[in-house]
């Protein structure tokens, strides 16, 4: 595909096929909606505590790939800018984001108010950067967590061939944390690696930075995971993290990758393993989209994807 843009759909129908599995954090329940099913991608009934949209569409960590996406069709001039603009229309006020944002500020007195929620449910990375920008900041991105949003963003950005200083800008448009920026720059090493053709990205990661000290921690976090590569995905991933913040989505999603042949082997597996599984295999999809190419991507989970059609017109 041009661009690479393989490596976004991978990312994209990886998101929707787990999006209604998203955020069970309660792995006997999570095992109890799937008991029986040997595809568990796509559920038809939203088991998601927290927010119930339409099987297909896709969490707003895809989302923001998919606001960075749509900028980069319309013009290829003032990208951070029109980018900008462009998350303020889709995630700020007037949109379906905003608006369930303001009714989880209302159900918060509600003893049981998660699974109120019709409709998407923005992250609060987003709700920074729409308030930063909206304030004319100079940074936007968002400071108080830790997470994936910044990477998401940045995708399409990089598949475009963007060098990754600019790459970083992009990424800082969404999220500041020097967390946040760390793991994704890591996440995009990798998948540079996977797209020149290296068999094993992971091991060329840890050989190239192994002497580099702004990723020390990434390199002791990934031996870590190594250490654990023969015990159960699930157990693992209590352990490293289920939840949507770094560095245990990218722990958690180092170990999927690194016990999985396939892409539908690893997506799968994420899913099984419960929690912020929409972030992980936000990464792990684009991995093996790299590594292994558009085909690795089943056919049947693309149809199923509902911006996908809108990807596959760039080819």
């Amino acid at each position: 595909m041009k661009n690479n843009l393989h490596v976004f759909l991978g990312a994209t129908v990886a998101d929707a096929a787990a999006r209604p599995l998203h955020w069970v954090y309660n792995q006997k329940k999570l095992l109890s909606y799937i008991k029986g099913k040997k595809d568990f991608t796509f559920l038809k009934k939203n088991k998601s505590p927290f927010y119930n949209i339409k099987t297909g569409k896709v969490s707003g960590y895809n989302e923001i790939g998919q606001v960075m996406f749509k900028t980069l069709l319309d013009d290829n001039k003032n990208i951070e800018k029109r980018f900008k603009k462009n998350i303020i229309k889709n995630f700020g006020p007037g949109s379906m984001y905003w608006k369930n944002l303001r009714l989880r500020a209302k159900y918060r007195k509600v003893k049981d108010w998660r699974g109120i929620i019709k409709g998407p449910w923005i992250h609060q990375n987003i709700i920074e950067t729409v308030k930063n920008i909206k304030a004319e900041k100079k940074i936007t991105g968002g400071i108080k967590v830790n997470e994936s949003d910044g990477y998401c963003a940045a995708l399409p950005y990089f598949l475009y061939g963007y060098n990754l200083n600019s790459v970083k800008k992009i990424i800082s448009t969404v999220t500041a944390s020097k967390i946040s920026l760390k793991y994704a720059l890591a996440k995009f090493y990798l998948l540079d690696f996977a797209l020149k053709g290296s068999k094993d990205p992971i091991n060329e990661f840890i050989k190239k930075f192994k002497k580099n000290s702004y990723f020390k921690n990434v390199i002791e976090d990934i031996l870590k995971v190594k250490k654990y590569k023969s015990k159960p995905h699930p157990m693992i991933v209590r352990k490293l993290g289920m939840a949507c913040s770094y560095p245990g989505t990218f722990n958690s999603s180092i170990h999927s990758i690194i016990n999985s042949k396939n892409y539908k082997n690893a997506i799968l597996r994420t899913i099984k393993a419960g929690g912020c599984n929409c972030s992980r295999v936000n990464f792990i999809g684009a991995y093996f989209a790299a590594l292994k190419g558009v085909n690795t991507i089943p056919k049947s989970w693309i149809k199923k994807t509902t911006p996908a059609r809108k990807i596959l017109e760039q080819q």
